[in-house]
């Protein structure tokens, strides 16, 4: 299956699930290489509203259908490098939620350019820190004991995907440091890998910020 085109911008996806770090981790990440940064869970927040009443008032697999509409058309509004943080369950959805969704998480799940956070690789250690986050976060009316069993039940799921996994559960700007390596060593020079140094600076695409 042929995921990637050519002329298509750059785009690095951080998965895993609520409270592993991608909205911190990533907007680092899109700063340090002056970047696009888009956090799929916002944008459905200001297009839809609350995430847990759409939920309780339409049910899950309505909300993962919007979800998959919402992130294939900021993909296609995509016109420059961006990192995107998909939400939570993105990668576990029901194959049958939508026509393209198969494809979909394939594409992403293969591409080189993908990288799973998760806070620990120690199964009771992440659900104790996932659920701690996602408990502070007030538009999730989060529930203490669903959350405990949702990242369980799902935290098998994350292991078995096949990409890159990164511990997040350290200073967030260490993460996004050893996420920037990963995906600039992942980058043929065809699509901008910098030299070390080209007139004593980086070239233009992934010049940091200072």
């Amino acid at each position: 299956m042929r995921c990637r085109t050519e002329g298509v911008s750059l785009l690095v996806h951080l998965i895993g699930p609520g409270g592993a770090g991608k909205t911190t981790v990533g907007a680092m990440f899109a700063a340090r290489l002056n970047w696009r940064f888009v956090d799929v869970d916002q944008c459905f927040l200001a297009a839809h509203g609350n995430i847990a009443d759409f939920i309780r008032d339409r049910g899950y697999v309505e909300y993962a259908s919007h979800n998959i509409r919402l992130y294939e058309q900021l993909k296609r509004d995509m016109s420059a490098p961006t990192i995107c943080a998909v939400s939570s369950g993105f990668m576990l959805y029901p194959a049958d939620v939508a026509p393209a969704y198969p494809a979909l998480r394939h594409c992403i799940e293969a591409d080189r350019f993908t990288a799973l956070l998760l806070p620990s690789f120690d199964p009771e250690r992440c659900a104790k820190l996932i659920v701690g986050r996602q408990m502070s976060r007030p538009y999730l009316n989060a529930n203490e004991a669903d959350e405990m069993r949702k990242i369980r039940d799902r935290f098998p799921a994350f292991m078995r995907l096949n990409c890159r996994r990164f511990e997040s559960d350290g200073p967030p700007e260490h993460v996004a440091a050893d996420i920037e390596r990963f995906i600039v060593a992942s980058m043929p020079s065809s699509e901008g890998r910098p030299d070390p140094v080209v007139d004593g600076r980086l070239i233009p695409m992934l010049r940091r910020r200072i």
